[in-house]
């Protein structure tokens, strides 16, 4: 079975906790992605924010985008896989935690990033089934 290291969207890059929530909106439309990991000024992962977390909590909100902190959007610890972790575990971690994306850390290191598109590239659809019913459930 491959490791969260072979299937993740290699990519060390991230924004900081005081970059804005329009910084992230201008990375998520530039990359087309739809979640970018927020470290702090040492490169530790602080967690991560979605493109809904903007529209529910910036713009719904009637908030500023280039005001709001990232740091602000971001919930509690961070839901990580190690990179050496079997695939089986990062399904696991993601369906527990219902979860679309996990950022994949070598030690304290951010490396990547794995999502339901990473898993279904590796998958057989009946797994990829399974996580997509486990996380949409409520």
């Amino acid at each position: 079975m491959p490791t969260a290291r072979e299937i993740m969207t290699a990519d060390e890059k991230y924004l900081t906790a005081e970059d804005t929530a329009l910084d992230a909106a201008k990375r998520l439309a530039d990359e087309s992605i739809g979640a970018v990991p927020v470290c702090d000024v040492d490169g530790k992962l602080q967690g991560v924010v979605s493109d809904r977390d903007l529209v529910l909590e910036v713009i719904a909100a009637g908030k500023n985008p280039a005001e709001v902190k990232l740091i602000e959007l971001v919930h509690g610890e961070a839901v990580t896989i190690g990179a050496d972790d079997s695939l089986e575990e990062a399904i696991r971690t993601m369906s527990e935690h219902k979860v679309r994306r996990l950022p994949v850390i070598d030690g304290t290191a951010l490396v990547g990033m794995v999502s339901q598109a990473d898993i279904a590239r590796s998958c057989p659809p009946e797994q990829v089934g399974k996580l997509v019913a486990a996380i949409s459930q409520d």
